[in-house]
């Protein structure tokens, strides 16, 4: 939370990786690349290759070929097809009256500097620890990319009891207005109480008929039925000084989101997500399928 987060980089170089080498894509971010500098992309690049020998012992191929094995299996599979379902519901949420769009721990998100033409009449939100926005800021301000009229930068570290006063300070920000709010990649590395915590403060500012999106773990993650990918993912993110906490049974998150007058709206495990999200692409690359990610769900839940 104090220096820029490396699997936020990673994220963001998944999808940049995707834009570049595909025509039919899960999720274009085409902006992504430019936020990485080149020195950072080729490390990743590199590094990624090497790691073929621990996500896929065995595996005899170019350096090439191991990058995109390793990205399509291992990296790119939540990052993408969270990012698609979340816009996905925005556009349904904007088209039924929503008009803020919050975007919790914003990282490396580009969607204000890509929005579609119906995005102008939201005001978006990007909500992140300081260190974080300051560095996103700085890369956008080497792009030469100004900020659209209608987005708003929030310096808040959500792990604050009282981080809700930032957004309520801002001035665009108004309680009062239906709002749509994401939340992904951020369930994971928190405790389940800070999880709920940290729902509750975001249910706390909106009114009936907001929405939240996240992705989450289900309960089988931390134990050893896990599937290889997921093993190994926790492995990584590890070593990356960003360990994964806490999973949730689909009963346990429905109590919990019940207690705070939420209710599931959408909710996708991976064989739905690769059936809703992925068809498309897979059908254009069969040489190079991609699977949602074992174990990760991703839900949206209304405010009553």
């Amino acid at each position: 939370m104090e220096s820029k987060s490396l699997t936020a980089l990673v994220s963001a170089f998944s999808r940049a990786y995707h834009a570049e080498h595909n025509p039919v894509k899960i999720f274009d971010d085409r902006i992504a690349r430019q936020l990485l500098t080149d020195e950072e992309y080729d490390s990743i690049s590199a590094n990624m290759s090497r790691a073929i020998a621990f996500f896929q012992p065995g595996f005899s191929g170019t350096q090439e070929q191991a990058l995109r094995q390793v990205v399509d299996r291992q990296l790119s599979p939540t990052p993408l097809g969270r990012a698609a379902f979340a816009e996905r519901a925005l556009a349904a949420a904007a088209a039924l009256g929503a008009r803020q769009y919050l975007i919790f721990a914003a990282g490396y998100d580009t969607f204000a500097y890509r929005q579609p033409e119906w995005a102008s009449q939201l005001d978006i939100f990007e909500i992140d620890h300081p260190v974080t926005a300051a560095d996103k800021q700085a890369r956008l301000s080497g792009m030469r990319m100004d900020p659209p009229p209608n987005l708003y930068f929030i310096s808040a570290d959500l792990r604050e009891p009282d981080w809700q006063r930032h957004v309520l300070a801002s001035p665009g920000f108004n309680p009062d207005r239906v709002s749509f709010c994401s939340l992904l990649g951020i369930s994971y590395y928190l405790a389940k109480e800070e999880f709920r915590q940290l729902l509750s403060g975001i249910v706390s500012l909106l009114p009936a008929g907001s929405g939240i999106v996240f992705d989450y773990p289900d309960e089988q993650t931390f134990t050893p039925q896990a599937g290889e990918r997921a093993q190994k993912q926790l492995m990584m993110v590890a070593r990356a000084g960003e360990p994964m906490q806490a999973g949730y049974s689909c009963s346990e998150l429905e109590r919990m989101l019940e207690e705070m007058d939420l209710r599931i709206d959408q909710h996708l495990n991976p064989e739905e997500i690769t059936k809703l999200l992925f068809h498309a692409y897979n059908e254009s690359q069969p040489e190079h399928p991609i699977e949602a990610f074992d174990h990760v769900n991703y839900c949206l839940a209304v405010k009553r």
